[in-house]
């Protein structure tokens, strides 16, 4: 049997960032992916993902801070530029879920530069966006996107060039629990470690439930839509920030890499899905909705120019998932519940403290993997871009 100290299972952006920071830190690791590196079936893929401080509560903001000196310490290391700062636009109508004041309020409490906009100074400083009457608006200069795609690459080639194996094509099949630590079962033979961590978003419980466990994630086929705007020069890097609307139905949307569009999609599409029966067709009907959004709030924004999928696997509460499984202390779980790819770096790094030492530098209590709401239905909210 091959042993190795830490096994991590799934290679997406969390998973190859855990990968990274282990062999970073010397340790030996092997990091398995069921499908090929770099598919399209999870949450990792395409070009971009907004980068942000502006959260409604100072615990995400705080782990804001983190992933943006981790987002800065990996691209020294790498030598590669992942993050690009467009300043960003949080508009909160009047029926906003989170009142734009929790905005306010998190961002002052932890000292990052804001402003409060009224829908004429929007209109006037972001002529793109024809903001109506009502809406509060919360800029933040140093929000931006972070290359999605080109990020999992660098993190794989930088822990290979650290001594870890990666190794695709490679489905685990069970864990099993013995007195030194855990056999991984997988589709190439059995692999002994210390220890495991789980970043396998959608496909976590089916692990788990052969352990007598499972986390409560509602799993969902997401879609982006990028759009031609006829004037271009208007919605370039530079020129167009990131936003997101934050109504009882949340819209996001950014300028892209490499080529003058909108991109821009609904946050929750409740479009269940089975991982296993994914059609990847799009929803003709989530497009008409966002279509119609775009042409009332960023009417220069154009029409439609392609649609792509992605999944989502959602916590009750949205929040993420950063702890070792409850009874199974060489189990650790990572998941995103569909927004955490800005914090890809930070995920790793902890996780990779978590495994080598149990402890780390962060406060990640919000995220335990015994809080209540982990045991019940709960609700759904939006802000989870």
């Amino acid at each position: 049997m091959e042993h190795v100290d830490h096994v991590v299972v799934g290679l997406g952006a969390l998973g190859s960032a855990t990968v990274y920071q282990l062999a970073a830190r010397g340790a030996d690791v092997l990091g398995l992916e069921q499908f090929e590196l770099g598919h399209v079936r999870g949450a990792s893929h395409d070009t971009s993902r907004i980068i942000r401080r502006a959260y409604d509560r100072p615990e995400y903001v705080r782990l804001a801070d983190s992933a943006y000196r981790d987002w800065a310490d990996f691209e020294a290391v790498s030598g590669e530029r992942l993050v690009t700062r467009t300043g960003g636009l949080y508009f909160c109508p009047a029926d906003a879920p989170v009142p734009a004041a929790h905005y306010l309020d998190s961002l002052l409490t932890c000292g990052v530069e804001h402003e409060a906009l009224d829908p004429a100074t929007v209109r006037q400083r972001f002529p793109q966006f024809d903001v109506p009457d009502g809406v509060t608006t919360v800029w933040t200069p140093d929000s931006g996107i972070v290359h999605a795609s080109r990020s999992v690459a660098a993190l794989q080639m930088q822990a290979r060039m650290r001594g870890a194996r990666l190794r695709d094509r490679c489905a685990v099949t069970a864990l099993e629990e013995d007195a030194d630590g855990v056999v991984v079962q997988t589709a190439q033979g059995p692999v002994h470690a210390g220890n495991v961590v789980l970043c396998t978003d959608a496909w976590t419980n089916r692990l788990l439930a052969p352990l007598g466990a499972q986390v409560p994630l509602r799993v969902m086929q997401e879609q982006v839509t990028y759009f031609k705007p006829p004037q271009s020069a208007d919605f370039e890097i530079g020129r167009f920030p990131v936003w997101i609307w934050e109504g009882p139905v949340c819209y996001y949307g950014f300028p892209c890499y490499g080529e003058t569009t909108v991109k821009a999609a609904r946050d929750v599409s409740e479009v269940d899905m089975d991982v296993d029966q994914r059609t990847f067709v799009p929803s003709a009907d989530r497009a008409a909705e966002l279509q119609a959004f775009m042409s009332s709030v960023i009417p220069g924004s154009g029409s439609s120019l392609r649609t792509v999928t992605c999944q989502y696997a959602l916590t009750p509460d949205r929040d993420f998932v950063i702890d070792s499984l409850p009874g199974h202390p060489r189990l650790l779980l990572g998941l995103g519940a569909g927004h955490g790819f800005k914090f890809t770096p930070t995920f790793g790094r902890v996780l990779a403290e978590l495994a080598t030492t149990g402890v780390t530098s962060d406060d990640v209590s919000l995220f335990r993997a015994d809080r209540p709401s982990l045991g019940s239905a709960g609700a759904l909210v939006p802000s989870g871009v």
